[in-house]
């Protein structure tokens, strides 16, 4: 299975995260008196800021007007980001730069598709910016995952068929938008929440593209 595009999730695969945005909503949930664990976090993994504002305030039984919603939102990112300030190149995931600069020597286009409004900022801070053909990210967004959407934009930015492009995701509803758009999806972390994908690692290590391929062929 050859692919000619590369769409990458930002938080899980290129970047963890995942800690500064457990933080940073559990203070504005622990502000709103909503109880807010790790587990409510794993399921707000590839979610957009406003879905995931909406699943603490139903939790919470919470109604609240439109102006208020966008004031807490802006104040959980902008603590976010505060956290997220000390991101540096060598905190990319393993094996995630090896495999960038191979699809680039391989002339693979490589895409990212977040539900994050802030993955330019992390990727510069990664190095990884320029690395990109394409980013689609929330800015660009009006559907959540697992909407497709994302990766559609990304496939389309490229000049690619969804069939053409390989999604490697690390959420649940990053898969399912993968997989209801007509892509083949690889999951980096547990099949036992990922069992969709087309096949699932633990992470990206020391994989090449062509050991990733086989894997996909050999499903």
């Amino acid at each position: 299975m050859t692919f000619k595009g590369c769409l990458f999730d930002l938080d899980g695969v290129i970047v963890d995260t995942a800690s500064h945005h457990f933080v940073a909503w559990r203070t504005l949930a622990d502000e709103l008196g909503v109880p807010f664990d790790e587990s409510d976090n794993e399921k707000l993994k590839g979610v957009s800021r406003v879905d995931s504002l909406e699943f603490i305030l139903q939790k919470g039984n919470l109604v609240l007007d439109s102006n208020t919603k966008l004031r807490l939102m802006e104040k959980k990112n902008a603590h976010y980001l505060g956290l997220a300030a000390q991101i540096q190149p060598s905190d990319a995931l393993p094996g995630i730069v090896a495999l960038i600069d191979e699809l680039k020597v391989l002339g693979v286009k490589i895409g990212l598709g977040s539900s994050s409004k802030n993955a330019e900022q992390i990727l510069s801070k990664l190095g990884l910016l320029d690395a990109f053909d394409t980013i689609v990210d929330g800015n660009h967004l009006t559907l959540s995952k697992p909407d497709p959407e994302v990766f559609l934009m990304g496939a389309n930015a490229l000049g690619l068929l969804p069939e053409e492009c390989l999604v490697v995701e690390d959420a649940s509803a990053g898969v399912q938008a993968a997989i209801s758009g007509g892509f083949c999806v690889l999951g980096i972390g547990r099949k036992e929440e990922l069992g969709q994908a087309d096949a699932v690692v633990s992470g990206l290590g020391d994989l090449n593209w062509s050991e990733i391929q086989n894997l996909l062929t050999h499903k």
